[in-house]
């Protein structure tokens, strides 16, 4: 008897997964794989850092399937040549997906697969998630069908996997893919069980401040989800999370409890827009490596090695950037406005193309999702010419938002003895206070890259220069009828429809319930 693969990819899970689901209803044996791909851990977005959030990943999908009877296989090498192995091994009568919104290296692997299923006469059934639908024709409606799939019932988990015994390859180290020493001490937990937990204290305490605190980097590690991890590896599907937040939502509603329902809110409308991002990145995926608007190729050099290091390193001169860069090297993560904050810095104030220090903020995520990177990179760095540039000033944005220097102290320690008046701009410290504070600057800290707010200007001009004309009108016309939000269609989240669809989905039994 032949049997059915289930090819895991960034779905790591067994509850709401369609492609599971759809192999199980078969009648056939499953074969449930998943493929380590040297040449994609050798692609520059990829580090160690999540490697071994992956590995936890993994730890948790398999005992899950086991409890179902089932066994996962994880085999090393290309798929097209693991497919060969398994298919001479066993026999395979079809493959089972779910679509990747991913690097073009993933997009040309999925269909050197699909070319593969072809030739040997092996089906390839591919599912969609996440809300982003392949081969779209118009953004018009897309929201409002994105409210339809994630109001759809959780699709149960298979209550038993019939499986073909096949045999695992060893599980290479990260050493042995070649990915570079990357301690990250603070990161967080990969798995199923940990993404439970951190959503389940989100609305249970953590997200109560989170439309207040988000924005600091002081507060957002704590009061932010921390789900983007999760989500990039598929432990929890969206749906999953989105219908946990409705219910999240309605409890806190229900206790008179209006701050913490409207911060459930925010977290909603991040959900939403975290899928726009990615229906961008599937509709144009040379995002990846080409400027969006025309006018922009070539209009900054690349960057030079020093520059490059110094920014990723947190070497700039400019304390809260550097602070940011430093927590960023240590916990794998950073909050959405210090993100779009370093990148502005990289391609307004340091004149930088956004390509290799793209790659190189990518290596830091843990949670590097492709389709939310680099089209968030892009409209940070001005290149889409349809986005207003927000050139923030690196000086304000760390009074604004670490105004007593408690960040800054906490991960530039060379800086702690600086007095509260000086944290954020050490070039203004007079001599003397420099000296009983033991910094020299150039020496134990480094003098600031630049001057920023002349590079400002200048960058300010430059840009300016370039959306000059008709011919960069037309094109961020096109663009903007792309990829534009269509905000009317966002703003269904709260929707009486949506509500009642909730409420349904909410009854229903198979749903996976996480004890909120």
């Amino acid at each position: 008897m032949t049997a059915e693969l289930v090819w895991f990819k960034r779905d790591l899970r067994v509850h709401d997964h369609g492609a599971l689901a759809r192999a199980c209803r078969s009648g056939r044996p499953v074969i449930c794989l998943y493929v380590i791909e040297p040449e994609l851990w050798a692609q520059p977005e990829y580090s160690a850092r999540q490697y071994d959030f992956l590995t936890e990943t993994l730890g948790d999908l398999q005992p899950a399937i086991e409890a179902r009877g089932g066994q996962l296989t994880v085999r090393v090498g290309a798929v097209t040549d693991v497919l060969d192995r398994l298919h001479d091994e066993v026999g395979l009568s079809a493959i089972h997906a779910h679509e990747e919104t991913g690097l073009t290296w993933t997009c040309e692997r999925d269909r050197a697969v699909s070319a593969w299923a072809r030739s040997k006469g092996v089906a390839f059934h591919e599912t969609s998630q996440h809300g982003v639908v392949r081969g779209l024709a118009s953004r018009n409606g897309w929201a409002k069908r994105w409210d339809q799939l994630m109001s759809l019932p959780v699709t149960p988990a298979p209550e038993r996997i019939e499986t073909v015994k096949v045999k695992s390859d060893p599980m290479p180290t990260a050493e042995a893919l070649e990915l570079a020493a990357d301690p990250c001490p603070q990161r967080q937990t990969g798995g199923r069980r940990a993404a439970i937990a951190d959503l389940k204290s989100f609305f249970d305490e953590r997200g109560r401040e989170y439309r207040r605190a988000m924005s600091s980097p002081l507060t957002a590690y704590d009061a932010c989800s921390r789900m983007s991890a999760h989500l990039a590896l598929g432990s929890l599907s969206m749906r999953e999370t989105y219908q946990a937040a409705l219910r999240a939502r309605s409890v806190k509603r229900e206790a008179g409890d209006g701050r913490y329902a409207q911060s459930i809110d925010s977290f909603i409308s991040r959900l939403h827009w975290h899928c726009h991002f990615m229906q961008k990145f599937e509709d144009e995926t040379a995002m990846e490596y080409r400027d969006l608007h025309p006018a922009y190729r070539g209009a900054r050099p690349e960057p030079d090695p020093d520059t490059l290091a110094r920014w990723i390193e947190g070497r700039t001169g400019f304390p809260f950037v550097d602070a940011c860069m430093r927590s960023l090297d240590a916990t794998g993560w950073l909050n959405f406005r210090m993100r779009a904050m370093v990148v502005a810095f990289s391609s307004y104030h340091l004149w930088q193309h956004w390509k290799q220090p793209a790659e190189a903020l990518a290596r830091r995520f843990v949670d590097f999702e492709p389709g939310i990177h680099y089209p968030q990179f892009q409209m940070q760095s001005g290149t889409t010419g349809v986005n207003t540039p927000r050139m923030y000033n690196p000086v304000k944005q760390g009074l604004d938002q670490d105004p007593d220097g408690v960040f800054v102290r906490r991960w530039v320690p060379e800086l702690a003895a600086l007095p509260t008046s000086f944290i954020h701009e050490p070039w203004k410290a007079p001599d003397d206070v420099l000296a009983k504070a033991g910094v020299g600057l150039g020496e134990s800290y480094p003098a600031r890259m630049v001057d920023h707010e002349q590079a400002a200007r200048e960058a300010r001009a430059r840009i300016g220069a370039l959306r000059k004309g008709e011919d960069h009108r037309a094109a961020a016309a096109a663009i903007q009828a792309k990829h534009g939000s269509r905000k009317s269609g966002l703003k269904q989240t709260g929707s009486a429809s949506s509500r009642r669809k909730a409420r349904q989905a909410e009854a229903d039994e198979r749903q996976t319930r996480f004890e909120f």
